[in-house]
């Protein structure tokens, strides 16, 4: 192959039977040039997880259940920002706008992390910021959701393989728990596991490992709070009459 900005070793009368690595041997690259690329390359690396939070923190089921039914999405069921919550408020087609919103959160940082980025590191922690900011939303006084579809985004942008096995595995757990909110957790925290299971151990274990932990933090963060009395179907006592 012909050699870029280099000496070629060949005019200089060696032997053509040479490994190329001798034949093109590289000119020393201007100082300015490497510090320009290296700060390119640093500051992308820090931005590229920032505009991953940014993106997963619009909350966008709050923002049109707010729109269409003028009510806060987070004052119903498991007082999330979650597709299942918009459902009760503002029906199912809104509900299914908010599920694709919610994907593309994840997703679209997630996929510029790759292209610009391609850093296994960057991409997981891309996805990871991703969720966190769908969960503690900095529009919204950080009371956002499970992140669950924002992590679903997130692998679709690394390996589509790994976002149907997940979402299979979300599937799987709704039929065996019967619990949308178990089950949520659960695949939250799965997914990674299952991936390596399946051979996956790309930039998509990484994040999903990444999400899973974030998920798993949501949930205990929740715990102590009213989450567990829709978690363990308590129903509060009656008042005893007379």
């Amino acid at each position: 192959m012909p050699c870029g900005p280099s000496i070629n070793l060949f005019s200089m009368g060696l032997p053509a039977c040479l490994p190329p690595a001798l034949v093109c041997w590289d000119m020393p690259t201007d100082p300015l040039t490497t510090f320009l690329n290296f700060g390119v390359i640093s500051f992308m690396n820090i931005f590229l997880p920032i505009l991953g939070y940014l993106f997963g923190s619009l909350p966008f089921s709050i923002w049109i259940t707010r729109l269409v039914k003028n009510v806060d999405v987070r004052d119903a069921g498991s007082g999330h920002a979650t597709t299942t919550n918009t459902i009760r408020q503002a029906g199912f087609g809104w509900g299914a706008l908010v599920l694709v919103l919610d994907i593309a959160k994840g997703f679209i940082p997630t996929y510029l992390a790759v292209e610009l980025s391609g850093e296994t590191w960057v991409v997981a922690l891309t996805a990871a910021f991703a969720v966190v900011g769908h969960c503690w939303t900095i529009f919204a006084d950080f009371r956002g959701g499970m992140g669950l579809a924002t992590t679903g985004g997130a692998l679709l942008a690394v390996n589509p393989l790994a976002f149907l096995i997940s979402f299979a595995t979300l599937l799987i757990l709704v039929l065996v728990v019967r619990h949308s909110a178990r089950a949520s957790v659960f695949a939250g925290i799965l997914i990674a596991p299952v991936l390596w299971l399946f051979n996956i151990r790309d930039a998509a274990f990484w994040a999903a490992l990444g999400a899973g932990v974030v998920i798993a933090i949501r949930f205990l963060v929740d715990w102590n709070r009213k989450y567990r009395e829709l978690w363990l179907d308590r129903e509060k006592p009656e008042k005893k009459s007379g």
